[in-house]
């Protein structure tokens, strides 16, 4: 019975990872994209398109780590122990970000505003590069010893794998960004906004390719339950028929579904880090074999596990219900007003 509720809090949480890529994604795409407007009205168009949502998302962060402390304490510890550094750097791009919106039209001054919408820019490509850093390193393995406890140094989160997929993090949400915006803007700056989408398509595509030949050349575990599980390997196949698609609908001008495309690539993209590093939570690059912690050595009881996932029966559909009552009400085009940003 525990291994089917390990199992089930394995999938939440990869579940609500993949929300928040999705959901917080295009908020730091649209933030990296931000100093791209050509003046002042379209950066508050930009804001005012992930104004009502953008403070929502950070509940799928709460749900990730509030599910690890519960579901898997020691893989929690490890991870703010070891990735202590990286996640402050996360909290600040969070902070920083969230107060650039909200003050930057304060005042009307151009200097005041352009200092914020630098810091607002800076914090999403800060907190894009550092997801997709340690993810890189969940994927080849940290130094851990047998008790779970991290070794190494803050320099040794940066190497050419774990660089080029943050990187890799950073154009996967500026794309998903410039197809929202693409869907919540009209006239000329939608024609200049499509040109941001085709170069971020480009660049997104390459990063894709580099670091999808890295990770078959230099970490071939991800691949071994989808050689043990052939059928797996669809996964790979609906996320690069997602990609493809996204292509075709810029290209028929079919905005919306591009957007439904690009979610559909983050969660294929997504489910291919969840399914290839199965079972492990964190992997020891010292010794996989024992030193990694994994969904069976570090839960919590079965108790436990059972009173936490009827907690997330009960929260995590509300959560979704609020959100679709949200981008529900919020839908169309942006139009700017006394009460816009």
């Amino acid at each position: 019975m525990i291994l089917v509720f390990e199992n089930l809090w394995y999938i939440i949480i990869c579940i609500s990872g993949i929300f928040y890529t999705i959901l917080d994604g295009f908020d730091l795409g649209v933030g990296a994209l931000h100093l791209l407007a050509r003046d002042d009205r379209e950066r508050r168009i930009f804001l005012n398109a992930i104004g009502p949502v953008w403070d929502g998302n950070e509940v799928w962060l709460i749900i990730i780590f509030g599910g690890m402390f519960a579901g898997f304490p020691p893989a929690y510890a490890t991870i703010c122990s070891a990735f202590y550094s990286l996640i402050m750097v996360m909290i600040a791009a969070l902070i920083f970000r969230a107060v650039a919106i909200e003050f930057r039209s304060k005042l009307e001054g151009k200097r005041w505003r352009w200092i914020w919408d630098g810091i607002f820019s800076f914090s999403s490509i800060v907190m894009a590069f550092v997801i997709g850093v340690m993810i890189g390193n969940l994927i080849q393995g940290i130094p851990l010893d047998q008790n779970g406890i991290f070794w190494g140094s803050f320099k040794d989160f940066f190497n050419l794998y774990t660089v080029i997929l943050g990187v890799t993090s950073i154009a996967l949400f500026t794309m998903h960004g410039s197809i929202y915006l693409l869907m919540k803007t009209e006239g000329s700056l939608h024609d200049h906004v499509k040109k941001w989408t085709y170069l971020s398509m480009i660049f997104f595509m390459i990063c894709y390719i580099v670091i999808t030949i890295l990770t078959l050349l230099k970490m071939p575990h991800m691949l071994e339950i989808m050689q043990n599980i052939p059928w797996l390997y669809c996964i790979a196949l609906f996320a690069l028929l997602s990609i493809a698609n996204i292509f075709i609908s810029i290209m028929k001008k079919r905005n919306g579904w591009a957007f439904i495309s690009s979610c559909l690539s983050i969660f294929f993209l997504f489910a291919l880090f969840g399914v290839g590093i199965y079972p492990y939570l964190v992997r020891s690059s010292v010794n996989p074999e024992q030193f990694s912690l994994t969904l069976y050595n570090a839960s919590a009881s079965l108790a436990t596990l059972k009173v936490i996932f009827t907690v997330a029966c009960i929260g995590v559909p509300l959560v979704l219900a609020y959100g679709f009552w949200i981008y529900r009400m919020f839908r169309g085009k942006v139009e700017l007003d006394i009460n816009s940003y």
